[in-house]
């Protein structure tokens, strides 16, 4: 490697107001926690590499599979021993390019003096494909399988360091709590890369519409979505699974630049092999590394990109595994400061190919800092500081080295500078009222369709609500209340299948909007869509006493949520109970009720870990 991506930085801004108070917020809230949680990984440090303390039997088991010369090392503390977890699996584009990880990585730990072992597998599902199905309703507590699955790959003790090979929704999430719970380890995620642009997004969203109108077939519809999704890789809109890449880089658990490099190119293995050979050098555990500073600089960078509401749940719930105490009112305090910096599908058309292309990363994160709304000063694994993802990989004739970021975006359609942004306020609001709280996105709603007030038209699953827009009942004003929907209901799926039927009512000219404890997720598009409503309907949440005919009033710019019913009757109705088939069978989800059991609210990030 011919350069360093920490050389020639130039220094941090101070930090910006709101984003220095909001730190400062979260670092007194979370005081006792975060220093219980840092004395925990300190003592298991201080133990030095766990391995050295194992009996005979157990590190002879530990190392029996091993060649001759990783026996020698391992047999001694003075060659690092690192931890390999996968979330590869060949169904699914984003995790298909991992399959030869494994043996690259232990090729470059031991060119670099160490050893590494594959310490375990972790679940990988996707929403994509079970969207509107009942494996659904397992999506988002796959997040905590997939934790707890980190948690037992790394629980044999063998390890100094670990690499985390993971892309997509649940699946990155879930290896950041797992590791986090052997906080006092240096750990690496390691990407796999968006694949190769297909079927322009605006088509695509075209091609959705006219089904959901019953304009076309499903032969046309499925032509469209493989001419979308075609390719080893993630999808390259900007949804969950590329959220997650954005934040990991920006929080500092990527390399700089590695987030967006296609599967399958000599600068991607370049950055894998970096990465393997980086584990050994790192000092910095990541319990230690994720504190107040990296969790504000992942908020700001998802305001700023418009990126996945899920990261509402994950964000929280990551935090919380360090000792952080993260709340919405975080989030929209600091949304008010953050400019939309971005127009990435569903709320423009490029993707994230496009992103890259611009500037990516390096760019934005530029951009950000210079303003004062990124902790420059926060520790990461790619250099000192976060100043190092200022700057791009490039693969030369010498090797890799890291140069600046373009000073210029090169396509101001897509990503822009902070005095010249698309918004003055970030993507994402939280609204409240009688009727709780709720996130809204709000980077792909038009102004005149921020604020509606209009009858409500309530449901209990989002098959009824398909079947009344089928059945043509839904003509009108209206806002469409699916609730029903939330972690104890049955697990918080996704609610995607709506979007195109409301998209279609409001294209005739309605005023329509969506109200749901479920979710939307990074699929979250142009009609206004307040989700993970909490408390949620099934915990005796004000959604269950909302009525067909009840004016409901959302306002994302007020942050208003509230049905216009006198407080004293509304306060009086018997909540309702689902009219929806139940679902806790079937599909795996009887394994699942004792999560449903233990889940928390989605303002706490809809785990099950206390």
């Amino acid at each position: 490697m011919t350069g360093s991506p920490q050389a020639g930085t130039p220094r941090a801004a101070a930090p910006h107001p709101v984003v220095a108070r909001v730190t400062e917020r979260v670092a007194e809230r979370s005081a006792a926690r975060r220093a219980a949680y840092l004395g925990r990984i300190a003592e298991a440090r201080s133990q030095g590499p766990a391995r050295a303390g194992l009996g005979c039997a157990n590190l002879a088991h530990g190392f029996a599979a091993c060649g001759p010369t990783e026996k020698l090392q391992l047999r001694g503390t003075t060659a690092k021993n690192i931890a390999i977890v996968s979330a590869y699996n060949d169904m699914l584009s984003a995790h298909q390019p991992l399959h030869g990880y494994p043996e690259r990585i232990k090729a470059a730990v031991r060119d670099a003096g160490g050893t590494a072992q594959f310490a375990g597998g972790v679940p990988a599902m996707c929403d994509g494909i079970t969207q509107g199905r009942a494996g659904m309703e397992l999506s988002l507590f796959s997040r905590d399988v997939v934790a707890m699955s980190t948690a037992i790959a790394l629980a044999h003790d063998m390890f100094d360091g670990a690499l985390m090979l993971g892309v997509c929704d649940k699946i990155v999430p879930g290896l950041v709590i797992g590791a986090l719970s052997f906080g006092h380890l240096p750990v690496i995620l390691v990407p796999a890369g968006p694949m190769a642009s297909g079927l322009p997004n605006a088509e695509k969203a075209r091609v959705r519409k006219r089904h959901a109108a019953g304009e076309i077939g499903r032969e046309e519809l499925l032509a469209a979505e493989a001419a979308s999704y075609h390719s080893p890789g993630t999808c390259t809109f900007y949804g969950t699974a590329n959220s997650n890449q954005m934040l990991m880089e920006v929080m500092g658990l990527h390399l700089p630049g590695a987030s967006f490099v296609p599967p399958g190119t000599p600068l991607r293995d370049a950055l894998t092999d970096e990465a393997a050979r980086r584990v050994l050098r790192l000092t910095t555990p990541v319990g230690e590394m994720l504190d107040e500073r990296a969790f504000v600089n992942g908020v700001v960078a998802l305001l700023a990109t418009g990126g996945s509401t899920n990261h509402t749940l994950h964000l929280v719930a990551m935090a919380a595994a360090a000792g952080i105490e993260l709340t919405w009112d975080d989030f929209d305090e600091l949304s008010s400061v953050t400019p939309l910096l971005t127009r990435l599908y569903p709320n423009g058309t490029a993707d994230v190919n496009h992103f890259h292309a611009a500037g990516g990363t390096a760019f934005l994160i530029g951009q950000l800092a210079d303003a004062g709304l990124l902790h420059e000063d926060a520790r990461t694994v790619g250099g000192e500081t976060l100043a190092a993802y200022r700057r791009t990989p490039e693969l030369t004739a010498e090797g890799m080295t890291w140069v600046p970021a373009p000073a210029v975006s090169g396509d101001p359609e897509v990503l822009r500078p902070v005095d010249e942004p698309f918004d003055a306020q970030g993507g994402l609001n939280t609204v409240r009222g009688n009727l709780g709280r709720a996130v809204i996105k709000v980077s792909a709603v038009r102004d005149e369709h921020r604020a509606i007030e209009a009858p409500a038209r309530v449901f209990d699953s989002q098959q009824q609500l398909q079947d009344a827009f089928a059945a043509g009942e839904l003509d009108g004003d209206l806002v469409a209340v699916v609730r029903f929907q939330g972690p104890q209901a049955n697990g918080m799926p996704e609610l995607h299948k709506l979007t195109p039927p409301l998209s279609v009512l409001q294209d005739r000219g309605h005023r329509v909007a969506l109200v749901t404890d479920g979710r939307m997720s990074g699929a979250s598009g142009t009609v206004p869509a307040a989700i993970h409503a909490s408390p949620e309907a099934a915990a005796g949440g004000p959604l269950a006493r909302v009525r067909d005919g009840d004016v409901i009033r959302l306002d994302a710019g007020k942050g208003l949520l509230e049905v216009l019913v006198p407080d004293e009757e509304f306060a009086a109705r018997e909540p309702a109970a689902s009219t929806a088939p139940p679902g806790d069978a079937g599909t795996g989800r009887e394994l699942f009720a004792a999560f449903r059991r233990a889940v928390g609210p989605a303002e706490r990030g809809a785990g099950v870990f206390a």
